[in-house]
Parts: C-alpha cells; sequence; structure tokens
C-alpha cells in the first residue's frame, strides 16, 4: 500500500496531493506543468516535501512530523525516467547491473538475462543504446528499475517518444507486468487515453491542485 499526504512550496504554486493506493497504477494526469514529474521526486527521494507524509506499506519514507526522510538508495523504489536515463557507454546488461549499484543480483533472487528475456531484449545484451529502438531502450530501463525487487515502481511519461504502434503495444505490456509485480505503479501522463488504460485510480492535477480524481473497477 502506498499513502500520499504531501505540499511542496513551488516558485508558482503550492503542490498538493492526497492519495492512496493498494497494489494498483496511481496515473497522475495533467498538461505540462502541473507538477507531476515533482511528486515523483518526492517520492523517490530527490525532492523534500514541505510537509505531510509518504508511507510504503508500514514504512515511513517521508514524515516531517517525525523528522522522517529516507535516502533515495534506501527506499527501495524503482524509477523510469522520460527520457530512460540510459548510460550511452554501457551495454544493455551493464545499464542493468547499473540498477544493483554494488548489490549481488544473486540478492534479488533476479537473474538479469532471464530479466530482459521477459521483456523480450534478451537477444540485446551486448548492445549500447544508441544502437536500440525507443521501445527496446524503454524495455531496458524498465528492466533496470526492477532488478532491485522494488517496493513501489514509477514511471514518468513512460511513452512520450514513441510511436503510436509502440506506445500501444508497450501500454499493454505495462499493464500485464503490473499484473506480474504486484506492486504499486505511480505513472505521469499528459495522455488522457493512456491515463484511461493504464490507471486504476485517476489524479487530475492543474496547477499543483488536485482537479479530479477517479477510480476504476478493478
Amino acid at each position: 500500500m502506498l499513502n500520499i499526504r504531501i505540499t511542496k512550496k513551488l516558485w508558482h504554486f503550492d503542490l498538493e496531493l492526497n492519495a492512496k493506493i493498494n497494489n494498483q497504477i496511481l496515473v497522475l494526469w495533467g498538461t505540462s506543468g502541473a507538477g507531476k514529474t515533482t511528486i515523483l521526486h518526492c517520492l523517490a527521494g530527490l525532492l523534500k516535501p514541505d510537509s505531510g507524509f509518504v508511507k510504503l506499506n508500514d514504512r515511513f519514507l517521508f514524515s516531517s512530523d517525525d523528522k522522517i526522510n529516507v535516502p533515495t538508495r534506501l527506499r527501495n523504489v524503482g524509477y523510469l525516467f522520460q527520457d530512460y536515463a540510459l548510460f550511452p557507454h554501457m551495454t544493455v546488461k551493464q545499464n542493468v547491473l547499473y540498477g544493483l549499484k554494488g548489490k549481488s543480483p544473486s540478492g534479488t533472487g533476479l537473474d538479469v538475462v532471464d530479466l530482459l528475456k521477459s521483456f523480450g531484449v534478451g537477444h540485446l545484451v551486448d548492445r549500447y543504446p544508441g544502437q536500440l529502438s525507443g521501445g527496446e531502450k524503454q524495455r531496458v530501463a524498465l528492466a533496470r528499475a526492477l532488478v532491485v525487487r522494488p517496493q513501489l515502481l514509477l514511471l514518468d511519461e513512460p511513452f512520450s517518444a514513441l510511436d503510436k504502434g509502440t506506445k500501444e503495444s508497450l501500454r499493454r505490456e505495462i499493464k500485464e507486468m503490473h499484473r506480474q509485480w504486484k506492486i504499486p505503479f505511480v505513472l505521469v501522463s499528459h495522455d488522457e487515453e493512456d491515463a484511461r488504460f493504464l490507471g486504476d485510480v485517476i489524479v487530475s492535477l492543474e496547477n499543483g491542485q488536485i482537479k479530479g480524481n477517479s477510480q476504476q473497477a478493478v
């Protein structure tokens, strides 16, 4: 379960979010500049909220009352960045292993090559990001985010750089991946179609404020 109640003062508005999900997909939907990515940064520990709390399962990742702010590396949160953030000088396998940041792959119970195969890119282990398509880059970045077996996955505009056919295919794959991993996902999108296809809970944001909140049957 993910329970979020945070405020963050930005230069142009005050950002607020109050949401709770179980092992569901929460979509933060709205135009550019609405505060969606800032919320992901607060959940990942890249930014510190001004007040409130972030609770994942039975653990506070942040609490202003209790003065808790768990460092990013200790939050056990996977993050798919909008530009995928793959290292161009590393192979696909090396990029995924980097997600472990010194941890042993055996400690997660996951084999990196098997994980890449499950994403349909196992044959690309020795290639470099510059040799991959947009869809292949996204699959590699997802494998890197999941290799640590996170308790929460954050996805920032995962389809923004993809053509329509690739986007529709990967949208279905993420839905299936969520069914298999059974952890909360928080996904940012400016596309209403993506939001409605993926979101169990959809929060509409405008200038940092919730303008709508819907929950679909699951």
